[in-house]
């Protein structure tokens, strides 16, 4: 149980998080297999463990992990399209008249109707962490759109969500910039080896450097000429290391092995004990490191109100 990549959100007003409360909200949408007819489906799933009695909600310590899984059919956009070309031409062959805009609209939906119950099925896992008493909801994701499809449906089976993208008041691309062309990142963080560098004119160029002595006069010469930092490959400690990139997203996260391994000798023989170890162990981990981030990036931005 350890999260590839990140994004996070902040609660806009305190939320207080009752498992039992909450197992029940999420027992209201549970996920479920398409119907014969049905596109895609979405809903919630035990985290750890299989069955129906699995719960939805996992405990540990001051933290919740949730997951929630969409199922949704697979039907190539080009199978339609040639379906429709047939028919399409069986009909003007056979009545001799031309076949317009609605009516190549009502085929195709015709077509896909007639297609979806022999569609392949594709599931994707999603995992969430919430941390109540740090106001945070942390999602293993690089796609703002899946995270949104799990927040927005936590928020609908809970009546209310306030959460926003957790935001930093000086630019990352910025920050970033600056640690590259001073050589020198905050404490606690070491640059490695591996950055994009983007030209931000209309027409500007992108270098990208992957096993490259980021401290090097050639890395230098470009950032001289104009270009930025706008993702940078961190390590935190001797913990951690991950993809910052100018949207605030992590990825490749990547857990170190001393983490690893402690969390293997805490979790004991039972598969159910290693995967709470390692979640726990994960979400202290984080908590320690993405203040002092975020912190290195000029602290989180409130809205007024807030």
């Amino acid at each position: 149980m350890w999260f590839k990549q990140l994004l996070a959100y902040t609660f806009t007003q305190e939320v207080a998080f009752d498992a039992e409360t909450l197992e029940a909200a999420l027992a209201t949408k549970k996920a479920r297999a398409c119907a014969n007819q049905e596109m895609s489906t979405y809903g919630f799933v035990a985290p750890f463990g299989k069955g129906e009695d699995a719960p939805l909600v996992h405990v540990s310590g001051e933290f919740i992990l949730i997951s929630a899984r969409k199922e949704e059919r697979i039907l190539p956009s080009s199978v339609v399209r040639d379906a429709l070309a047939e028919k399409v031409e069986e009909i003007e062959l056979e009545q001799s008249r031309k076949v317009y805009k609605k009516e190549r609209d009502q085929l195709k939906d015709e077509i896909i109707q007639a297609f979806l119950p022999r569609a392949f099925i594709r599931r994707k896992a999603i995992f969430a962490a919430i941390a109540p008493k740090r106001g945070l909801i942390l999602v293993n994701s690089n796609s703002p759109a899946r995270a949104e499809d799990l927040l927005s449906t936590l928020r609908e089976v809970l009546g209310t969500l306030p959460v926003r993208p957790v935001n930093v008041k000086v630019s990352p691309t910025a920050s970033m910039t600056d640690w590259v062309r001073t050589k020198q990142a905050p404490d606690n963080f070491f640059v490695l080896d591996q950055c994009e560098l983007r030209d931000l004119n209309e027409d500007g160029g992108v270098v990208r450097c992957q096993r490259q002595d980021l401290t090097s006069d050639e890395t230098q010469v470009h950032l001289e000429s104009g270009k930025v930092v706008t993702r940078l490959a961190v390590a935190w400690q001797d913990k951690l290391s991950f993809i910052l990139d100018d949207k605030l997203i992590i990825n490749r996260l990547k857990f170190e092995d001393l983490l690893q391994d402690q969390a293997q000798q805490d979790g004991g023989e039972e598969a159910l004990g290693q995967l709470d170890a390692s979640f726990t162990l994960m979400m202290l981990t984080l908590m320690e490191m993405l203040p002092q981030l975020w912190d290195a990036l000029g602290g989180i931005e409130t809205p007024q109100g807030i």
